[in-house]
């Protein structure tokens, strides 16, 4: 029994025969005659009688037809139960970020969630390896995630990606290391300093092995800490190498720490939403989205001019 035998036996019972209820949903005699046929089959008391050359319901027609009415409206109902929570602002949004991102994004974002008619959102960071992000999705609205350019694109096919910001990886140094000396750093530049690096599978470890593709040696890693501002500290003690986000990593007005863009190897980082598509549906997951772009554009403004560096390519 499905909905659709339900509505053919509720139109039946108001439209008194076959052929009227055959011009009510738009279909022929035949197709009426068929769907009532195949729902006479789930049950042993009769549903219909012929009076003539005419279709009557039987008692347990007129009980079933009934029922199909309690059931329409049920569907209404739920119906009108989505649309309204597909609606409502008042919803909480679950959004995901990794560490850098939250720092970043996060105070933001909560800040917004206090202005009348934003709704209201929980944050909660997940610093996890770049192939876990997708599946993130299950237990948040919004992830955000990211990945470098180079590497393997999100699987589109099971997420909806929104691109956020597209950021530039720059060379972190001591602002008396001769490196600093420099308008930009090459791959060969690099061989033979001790780089602070996150964890394998985190980015951008991932870049460390263009760079050494590039420069035609290995790169030696001292240290491996994937927290952008405990890397930053320590080269701030000298003698160390770090690559650090232009945007939401970059060290605060006054620090030793100076950054310099990499030249020679695309070193950009895609900071992406991942979201399942359902969930594009929400109003406030829309209105939290916009707010992430906004918080982007606003960040990539500020540290961008405040650098004097030009946005990604």
């Amino acid at each position: 029994m499905d909905l659709h035998q339900l509505r053919v036996l509720r139109e039946l019972a108001d439209h008194g025969s076959i052929a009227a209820t055959a011009r009510a949903l738009s279909v022929t005699p035949s197709a009426v005659s068929q769907v009532l046929a195949s729902l006479q089959r789930q049950f042993a008391a009769r549903l219909t009688h012929k009076r003539g050359r005419s279709v009557e319901l039987t008692g347990a027609g007129q009980a079933l037809a009934a029922a199909a009415v309690t059931v329409a409206t049920a569907m209404a109902q739920a119906e009108a139960s989505v649309e309204a929570y597909l609606e409502d602002l008042s919803a909480v949004v679950a959004v995901s970020g990794f560490h850098s991102a939250a720092v970043t994004f996060f105070p933001a974002l909560a800040a917004k969630s206090a202005q009348a008619g934003h709704p209201p959102v929980e944050c909660v960071d997940e610093d996890v390896d770049r192939a876990a992000f997708p599946a993130l999705t299950a237990s948040y609205d919004l992830v955000v995630a990211h990945r470098m350019s180079h590497t393997r694109p999100w699987p589109a096919e099971r997420v909806a990606v929104v691109p956020l910001l597209r950021e530039p990886m720059d060379v972190a140094v001591r602002a008396d290391h001769p490196l600093a000396r420099r308008a930009e750093v090459s791959p060969d530049c690099l061989a033979g300093q001790s780089f602070v690096a996150t964890h394998a599978g985190f980015s951008p470890a991932d870049l460390l092995e263009v760079i050494a593709a590039s420069a035609g040696r290995p790169m030696h890693v001292a240290h491996r800490i994937n927290d952008f501002t405990t890397a930053a500290a320590m080269v701030a003690q000298g003698g160390l190498v770090a690559l650090l986000p232009r945007y939401t990593a970059a060290p605060p007005p006054g620090s030793p720490v100076v950054l310099r863009p990499l030249n020679g190897v695309r070193a950009v980082r895609n900071i992406d939403v991942l979201m399942r598509p359902e969930h594009a549906l929400r109003r406030g997951v829309s209105v939290v989205l916009e707010s992430l772009r906004q918080i982007a554009d606003a960040l990539v403004d500020s540290r961008g001019a405040a650098a004097g560096q030009p946005p990604a390519p």
